[in-house]
């Protein structure tokens, strides 16, 4: 008998500390209106992003001290990664409240299809241009594409596990 006393003690306890941390004061959601942290105040500045990628490029040729007869190479895929003049824009949230389901997913789908088709142009240009290099610049152009890549195995960008 004291055996079963002593496991409904310890299932109480148990449940107890349960019942405590799940009745802890939840944080407090972000205002709105809220601003979003410092340093990413300019992620989605259109000419901040254009200023990065082409510093980018710039360090990146530089290194990679490309001969007169790979210019043409560098130049197709330099343009090739340049993003669309006439991207489209992602629908506001109220616009895609207003949207059934089968609608918002067929949208969904027709963004994703668009995203696919420039990532296929992105990747075929590369692979164009990488073989373009020599062994010794596609050792450098490896290096120094990847940067950044091993930053994000915690989350969506970075951010980590949210739990």
């Amino acid at each position: 008998m004291t055996q079963l006393h002593t496991r409904l003690i310890l299932a109480g306890l148990v449940a107890g500390l349960g019942f405590t941390a799940f009745a802890q004061t939840p944080p407090a959601a972000p205002q709105a209106g809220a601003r979003a942290p410092m340093h990413h105040m300019d992620r989605h500045d259109p000419a901040k992003m254009k200023e990065h990628m082409a510093k980018r490029q710039a360090d990146l040729k530089a290194k990679l001290k490309l001969t007169p007869t790979q210019e043409g190479a560098w130049t197709t895929f330099t343009s090739s990664m340049q993003p669309p003049a006439n991207r489209p824009q992602r629908p506001s949230p109220e616009e895609f409240e207003k949207l059934t389901t089968p609608l918002r997913i067929d949208k969904m789908q027709a963004m994703k299809a668009d995203r696919d088709a420039r990532m296929a142009q992105r990747a075929t240009a590369t692979k164009t241009f990488y073989a373009a290099l020599t062994p010794e610049q596609q050792k450098v152009f490896d290096a120094n594409t990847m940067r950044g890549h091993e930053r994000h195995h915690g989350g969506h960008h970075g951010h980590g596990d949210k739990g």
